[in-house]
């Protein structure tokens, strides 16, 4: 199973980004698909995920700015973020099941 993630970038506070990620090898539409970030010098987080059906969940922090998503004809999960904070600065890791994960995007939001 293979996860490519991207859609990464740098914004100013208030921006906007959308994260991709492209799963091949496995039965999509029945995983449960996440987001996970880590920080410099943080442990790793969960910020959201989707079971195959849509439900969704999501960390504390990022409720009402980011958004989950995903087309199980396309294969991809994303995460929509909104009114970005520094503090949601930090490597994004998309993850199959917990058991298979993506490589990293940097997502840096800065004035």
């Amino acid at each position: 199973v293979q996860l490519q993630a991207s859609g990464g970038g740098s914004v100013q506070p208030g921006g906007s980004l959308r994260l991709s990620c492209v799963t091949s090898g496995s039965i999509f539409s029945f995983a449960v698909m996440a987001w996970y970030r880590q920080a410099p010098g943080k442990q790793r987080e969960l910020v959201a995920s989707i079971t195959g059906s849509g439900s969704t969940n999501y960390a504390d922090s990022v409720k009402g700015r980011f958004t989950i998503s995903r087309d199980n004809t396309k294969d991809t999960v994303y995460l929509q973020m909104n009114n970005l904070k520094p503090e949601d600065t930090a490597v994004y890791r998309c993850t199959h099941s917990t058991v298979y994960w993506g490589q990293g995007t940097q997502v840096t939001v800065s004035s």
